[in-house]
């Protein structure tokens, strides 16, 4: 496994080892003993998949504190995917990264809480599955305009496909100041 730090200090692009041959290939998409000596010793509680077609974007989501940890790969498909930091008083707050995941790349992103998460799926139809650490909490739910200006997040489609609740999250700017960098 390699572990690859981005911009964001605590997010992480996880690339396993990928065993293949002619029956086709192998890998282990989370190892609890392996990930802990990077760092990563967080309990997930559940899994997520989703299955989406092209130009659906997702997000920006995150949940109010104590938040939610997510580890997030592609099964099918491909997405453009992005983490930003909404940490009030981060050196690196209303910062972003991106990263492509795919069936074929098999990355990994992991999320710490105080980031918020979005993807645009770039390919025909993606399944995307995603463990976390804390359960769904309705009223927790939190989000981010996709097309917030002041983030300038390059989609890959300029007409996403929105669900009602995506479409109506308010910028960085005006969002609640619930995550408070503490360094």
């Amino acid at each position: 496994m390699r572990v690859i730090p981005t911009e964001l200090p605590g997010v992480l692009i996880i690339e396993p080892q990928v065993f293949e041959d002619n029956r086709g290939f192998f890998f282990e998409s989370y190892n609890a003993r392996e990930f802990a000596r990077y760092g990563i010793e967080d309990v997930f509680v559940q899994d997520n998949h989703s299955r989406s077609v092209r130009h659906t974007l997702r997000g920006l989501h995150y949940q109010a504190p104590p938040g939610q940890v997510k580890l997030v790969r592609v099964v099918y498909g491909e997405v453009f995917d992005v983490a930003v930091d909404v940490r009030w008083g981060s050196p690196t707050f209303g910062r972003w990264v991106s990263v492509i995941l795919s069936a074929e790349n098999k990355r990994q992103l992991y999320i710490p809480a105080g980031f918020a998460h979005g993807f645009c799926v770039t390919s025909e139809s993606a399944d995307f599955v995603y463990k976390v650490t804390s359960y769904y909490s309705p009223q927790d739910e939190r989000g981010i305009a996709w097309d917030d200006p002041d983030l300038a997040i390059p989609w890959p489609t300029a007409q996403p496909i929105l669900s009602e609740r995506d479409k109506h999250h308010p910028r960085l700017a005006e969002a609640p100041r619930e995550y408070i960098y503490r360094p």
